[in-house]
């Protein structure tokens, strides 16, 4: 078998590299997982979300080793700390509603009859965890999937190969026993292999399109469950009414942060023509605050992106672009760091439309296009004018205006007054080619479980 590389972006080197496991040894990991369950759910729930709890707490004593890793894996600077905030938010708030999301759904309890749904582990839980969060996405589906009962088989992104293998350390020098919670290196083609065989109850998979069919193609005819996270291009809408420094500073801020390599990241905004001018150029000079260069820098607040690869991506989409009429307005002399490699500036785009790829396709990067509207009806269509739909941020002193054009909009999530959050007591989901599913809240329970209804008959004299 081949070796699984993780190339740095910060200069190219290979950062660390682990071989691959062949079908077999990957058979066998899974069929440990199989063996070690019904022992696992068998544990009061109450035991398995204090385990759980106490592996995110010995992951946030490592953070001297995790924020150093992530910075060399996929370029975020240190500044930020890694991702302690949202992965203990989402622990912290899954583990206080296991006991309700997982109760018995009492239909009746009388001298005659006993009704009662009950939610049962699905069994195995595959979770194949992206890069640009490594350890968020993946927390996501592990700790409400162990909470109730599953075993994990975690597979990481080649670009944040070490982030499975510290996940599972914490967790298990927690007292996470070492079968029901594993960290693989799988090529493509195992995993594929896996998933065609039957060897998992449910695969979580958050990553590109592409990778998302290949997934569902692999799965067809096992009826394995999937939830599948895919790609974004979630629209920001400016209104009249609208806090304009707010909304600048939080939709810029979702634009860019982590280099815009985030699947609920702000990839276009529409402006209301009133506050449109004053918008642009309060954006432009937002964006050009930044500090482009080693994340490993205290002072740096943008970082490479994570693979040269992407960068060029986002080069020729905003090159296709201009191309077309777009026009570019952060000046590239404010950042000497770009390198045409994986060190790529931030940039705003004008005059934009939606027969620009740079419109229509994920982006990915930190650039963001801006366009002027007229009314409600005309940025509704434009939302709508996109075959993903992840979250929507709408900006309006008007909730009941806000909630009337969430009905309109196409997506999983609809934010008043905020974007590039999410809210572990809501369901995290996106429609069309975003996927399928939902993760967190009382909803991603459900999906990690599976109903069983008992129907007992009490025999009377």
């Amino acid at each position: 078998m081949g070796m699984i590389q993780c190339i740095s972006p910060v200069d190219g080197s290979v950062y660390a590299e682990r071989p691959a496991l062949s079908l077999e040894a990957a058979k066998e990991a899974v069929g440990r997982a199989r063996k070690a369950q019904k022992a696992w759910a068998k544990r009061p729930l109450e035991d398995r979300v204090q385990l759980v709890l106490k592996g995110v707490a010995r992951l946030n004593e490592m953070s001297d080793l995790v924020v150093p890793e992530l910075a060399w894996q996929m370029g975020r600077p240190i500044r930020y700390g890694g991702e302690y905030k949202g992965f203990n938010e989402r622990s912290n708030y899954v583990a206080s509603i296991a006991a309700d999301a997982l109760a018995p759904l009492v239909v009746e309890e009388s001298d005659k009859f006993e009704r009662r749904i009950e939610r049962e582990a699905h069994g195995v839980v595959f979770v194949v965890a992206p890069w640009n969060y490594p350890y968020m996405t993946a927390i996501n589906t592990i700790a409400p999937a162990l909470m109730a009962g599953n075993t994990v088989v975690l597979k990481h992104a080649s670009q944040t190969l070490l982030v499975g293998e510290r996940l599972v350390q914490a967790f298990v020098e927690a007292g996470v026993p070492e079968d029901v919670f594993q960290n693989v290196f799988l090529d493509h083609d195992t995993t594929s292999a896996l998933i065609a065989a039957g060897s998992f109850n449910f695969v979580n998979f958050t990553g590109s399109v592409e990778g998302g069919r290949s997934m569902e193609r692999a799965a067809a005819g096992t009826f394995t469950g999937l939830g599948l996270e895919l790609g974004g291009k979630d629209p920001g809408y400016v209104m009249e009414d609208a806090d304009l420094d707010a909304a600048v500073d939080t939709l810029m801020d979702g634009a860019t942060y982590n280099s815009g390599q985030c699947c609920c990241g702000i990839e276009r905004i529409y402006v209301h023509e009133t506050l449109y001018d004053s918008f642009v150029e309060k954006s432009v000079a937002w964006v050009s605050n930044y500090k482009l260069g080693n994340p490993l820098d205290p002072e740096t607040s943008l970082g490479p992106m994570a693979n040269k690869r992407f960068a060029k991506v986002v080069r020729e989409q905003i090159a296709g672009a201009v191309l077309k009429g777009a026009k570019a307005l952060v000046d590239p002399k404010l950042f000497p760091q770009d390198d045409g490699g994986a060190y790529l500036a931030p940039q705003i785009l004008v005059n934009v439309d939606h027969s620009m790829a740079f419109m229509r396709e994920e982006t990915f990067g930190p650039a963001v296009g801006i366009m002027k509207v007229k009314s409600d009806d005309e940025a509704i269509a434009l939302m709508n004018d996109s075959q993903y739909g992840l979250t929507a941020s709408l900006w309006t002193k008007d909730p009941e205006r806000a909630g009337r054009l969430g009905r309109e909009i196409e997506t999983g999530t609809v934010f008043m007054n905020r974007a590039d959050y999410l809210d572990p007591a809501l369901c995290w989901t996106g429609v069309k080619e975003t996927g399928r599913g939902g993760s967190l809240s009382i909803i991603g329970f459900h999906n990690l479980t599976r109903p069983k209804s008992y129907h007992l008959k009490k025999v009377t004299a």
